[in-house]
């Protein structure tokens, strides 16, 4: 018998799951290892993909009546830290019809439907459509390498991602590219700053200069994402108030759209910097390597997994309308190697990381509903 759905979210969330990027993290060996038995104890095919050692993606399979055509639902099985979190993040309680720990939201809740979905589906004896895949992936959370392992040599004709979206169907989402710009000064005295290069106050330069160039995004805003956006996240610099600073650093998040590109993005601003350099003489600015990059998301509106969401969503009484997000996913990389992907899942981003995370149970209960009968209807 398969568990409620409920049981299979609070044994997932009992799960320290913290990707081991992040301090204490033990990363998703222990999770990968139940989900694994998951499957195996109601004879479900199950595999594994190593992606680093002792982090595998798992991947539970059930042959469809065309073997030729395949759904994948992916999710991912690692959390973002515990720091600061206001309630016990392991321990799976249950209030006011609502599920609470670390990862309830984002994103157990979706893999946890998944799972019920496909397991409902293998008990009931009825072949879908399609070969169905589900990948329970690690790495989401920090440098998505599940989902690029994922990716080695797939073919499928579509895939749904779980991520927090109140079960509302999402068709784009913003890319993003994040990178440092360095400004080098000179050192000397504060008595004498005449005889120094003060980095910083340079790199107030550089940043009013972004300031005033952000405005510009405001102007071609996407249809269903509004505006490209660059947020200066973290700047460091000086040594003590009576020395001229000879360094400093900004982090710089940017927000991408679909049809921008990460290199066009950054030939942008050191376009920019350029010409500040020319105005100062003295400012020597450099832009770093990316520390991370994303594509953004776009799946055409009349594409069949879109049109199939949509259409069921409406049936149950949902909200079916297409829709963008502002944050990323692994559905960008699969939707890169020639998947149509959609992001859908249960719960609220804004629940998603929070100091106190929950999730509607009966939403994880419609969302399990929505997969299997998702599976059961693509391509029938």
């Amino acid at each position: 018998m398969v568990p409620p759905v409920a049981q299979i979210l609070a044994d997932l969330v009992s799960i320290n799951s913290v990707n081991s990027a992040y301090e204490g993290g033990p990363g998703e060996g222990a999770i990968a290892a139940w989900v694994r038995a998951f499957f195996e104890d109601r004879g479900v095919a199950v595999c594994e993909q190593e992606v680093f050692p002792g982090r595998p993606n798992v991947i539970a399979k059930i042959p469809g009546c065309d073997g030729s055509r395949k759904v994948v639902f992916e999710a991912h099985m690692d959390t973002v830290s515990v720091a600061g979190m206001e309630i016990p993040p392991f321990e799976p309680r249950i209030a006011n019809g609502r599920m609470f720990g670390r990862g309830s939201c984002d994103t157990k809740a979706g893999l946890g439907a998944m799972m019920h979905a496909v397991a409902l589906i293998h008990e009931s004896g009825v072949r879908p459509p399609c070969d169905l895949w589900l990948a329970a992936v690690v790495d989401e959370e920090f440098s998505y390498r599940g989902v690029v392992r994922l990716c080695e040599g797939l073919r499928a004709d579509a895939a749904l991602v779980a991520e927090p979206t109140g079960l509302r169907p999402v068709i784009a989402s913003k890319g993003v590219v994040r990178w440092r710009i360095a400004v080098h000064g000179r050192a000397a005295h504060s008595g004498k700053p005449h005889l120094g290069v003060n980095a910083i106050q340079h790199m107030a330069r550089i940043i009013l200069v972004l300031e005033r160039d952000h405005e510009r995004l405001a102007g071609s805003p996407h249809p269903l994402l509004g505006p490209a956006t660059l947020n200066v996240g973290v700047i460091k610099g000086g040594v003590q108030v009576n020395f001229v600073p000879d360094y400093c650093c900004i982090e710089v998040d940017r927000r991408l759209l679909p049809g921008e590109t990460v290199d066009g993005v950054l030939a942008h601003y050191q376009v920019l910097l350029d010409s500040l350099k020319r105005e100062y003489p003295t400012l020597d600015a450099r832009m770093e390597a990316p520390m991370l990059t994303d594509m953004a998301l776009e799946t055409e509106p009349g594409a069949a997994p879109a049109v199939l969401a949509s259409q069921l969503l409406s049936e149950m009484g949902l909200d079916g309308e297409l829709c963008g997000v502002p944050f990323g996913s692994d559905a960008s990389k699969l939707s890169a190697c020639g998947v149509p992907s959609i992001v859908i899942g249960p719960g609220s981003i804004d629940q998603a990381h929070a100091a106190v995370e929950f999730v509607e149970l009966a939403e994880v209960e419609k969302a399990a509903e929505f997969y299997k009968s998702f599976a059961l209807r693509f391509g029938a």
